[in-house]
């Protein structure tokens, strides 16, 4: 008679039948799909402000940058805003001496923005294949490499970096830190990430108000030959 109790049930049984938390059978009769937002027609200072509200910069003692991130922004805001970015944080932290990637409440992000953090702290030359993401509905394998141009300068490959993550550390922000971690880039201290995943379909079943919501994308690193979903980082 409960339909929330009855997701709950379900959700468990297929937990314990294939072994992935990420899977979910949830009641929502109210739920609307999510549209993805158009770039907002807003000025690039505006832009830049609401960015910065989810990034926190400062130099500590020792002449540590930290870095608090909880939104990986992609290559199209990038572009629109990366010179006010610049400004207000990169520039900052250039001149340190090590740097401190926060990513213990970085629980979104967009997928082209991988590249971008991972060529700030990597050569021009020569281009690293970062990853590999599988979509299942399209059927197509991007691969991400790294970029030879950036706006501003590069942190570069010889100052140590530490990522700090959390339990609640998930997916774009995860996968940053699992291909930091491989190329010896970075070292990760703090908990075991949330291992989620770069992309979820919530699927309705039938003409009812429950909804499945399923992985449809796979990262796959090609150095390790395999991800960091479902057991984290």
């Amino acid at each position: 008679p409960d339909p929330g109790t009855l997701a709950s049930v379900l959700t468990e049984g297929v937990k314990n039948t294939i072994g992935d938390s990420r899977v979910k059978v949830t009641y929502e009769p109210e739920y609307v799909p999510a549209v993805p937002p158009a770039m907002p027609d807003i000025p690039p200072e505006q832009l830049a402000g609401m960015i910065k509200a989810t990034v926190k910069v400062e130099v500590l003692d020792g002449n540590i940058a930290y870095l608090k991130i909880q939104h990986i922004i992609g290559e199209e805001m990038a572009q629109k805003v990366g010179p006010l970015l610049l400004e207000y944080i990169w520039d900052k932290v250039l001149p340190t001496s090590a740097m401190i990637l926060d990513f213990r409440s970085a629980v979104s992000g967009e997928l082209s923005g991988i590249p971008y953090i991972v060529s700030y702290y990597t050569d021009s030359e020569p281009l690293i294949h970062i990853d590999s993401v599988y979509d299942r509905p399209s059927d197509i394998t991007t691969e991400l490499w790294s970029m030879p141009t950036l706006l501003g300068k590069r942190y570069g490959t010889s100052k140590p970096l530490m990522i700090l993550t959390s339990k609640n550390t998930l997916g774009v922000a995860e996968d940053v830190a699992y291909c930091l971690k491989n190329l010896k880039r970075a070292t990760i201290v703090g908990e075991n990430t949330a291992g989620g995943t770069v992309k979820i379909d919530k699927i309705k079943v039938g003409d009812t108000d429950f909804y499945v919501s399923v992985p449809v994308a796979k990262s796959i690193n090609p150095i390790t030959g395999k991800s960091w979903e479902i057991d984290g980082v």
